[in-house]
């Protein structure tokens, strides 16, 4: 059996969970609602407090669905109680993050600013203080959006090997290249 699927969800207070006749989970909570389609031959059990995820057989396939869709609904249940949150820090001489809303204006070294907007479901702020990196934080209680749109803010400017300029998540380490040999 999968160690991760055979794990009850354990609710918190404040929060429901209700199964549709389509096999859909929708998990309420004190930060908003999540909804999440499980597949047909998943069963999804709630008991009170506690949430099971079943599978009918030990087909590879339903094996391989159990562990992901008791993941999934774990993670509703911590986004709607908790949320999630990405911060990154933009490195680089003038590199700059202005937000008006959820419009982000970048300046990253290119020739233009480039203009973000970051989907409604999620909080963005930025912080710029004197002598510091320029910092960029999503706030979501989606993690998948939470994470796609920090990675799509992340590939405008990589951080590259030599200087370590560019996007990059607080507190990653960066690889870091020798340059080229000064002379033999």
């Amino acid at each position: 059996m999968s160690r991760i699927g055979r794990q009850p969800i354990t609710l918190p207070a404040g929060v429901t969970v209700k199964v549709t006749p389509e096999n859909v989970v929708i998990v309420k909570g004190p930060k908003g609602e999540l909804k999440q389609a499980v597949d047909k031959d998943i069963i999804v059990q709630i008991e009170g407090e506690v949430v099971n995820v079943l599978r009918p057989t030990e087909q590879i396939r339903h094996r391989a669905m159990h562990g992901l869709y008791r993941s999934l609904i774990s993670n509703l249940v911590k986004g709607v109680t908790e949320g999630y949150k990405k911060d990154l820090e933009l490195v680089g001489v003038g590199f700059k993050a202005v937000n008006a809303g959820n419009i982000l204006d970048l300046a990253l070294g290119y020739s233009h600013n480039i203009i973000f907007e970051v989907p409604k479901e999620l909080n963005v702020s930025t912080l710029t203080e004197k002598g510091q990196n320029p910092k960029i934080f999503l706030e979501g209680t989606d993690k998948q959006l939470v994470g796609q749109v920090a990675a799509k803010l992340r590939s405008l400017r990589k951080p590259e090997p030599y200087k370590g300029k560019g996007v990059k998540y607080i507190g990653e380490a960066v690889r870091r290249k020798a340059g080229k040999a000064a002379g033999k």
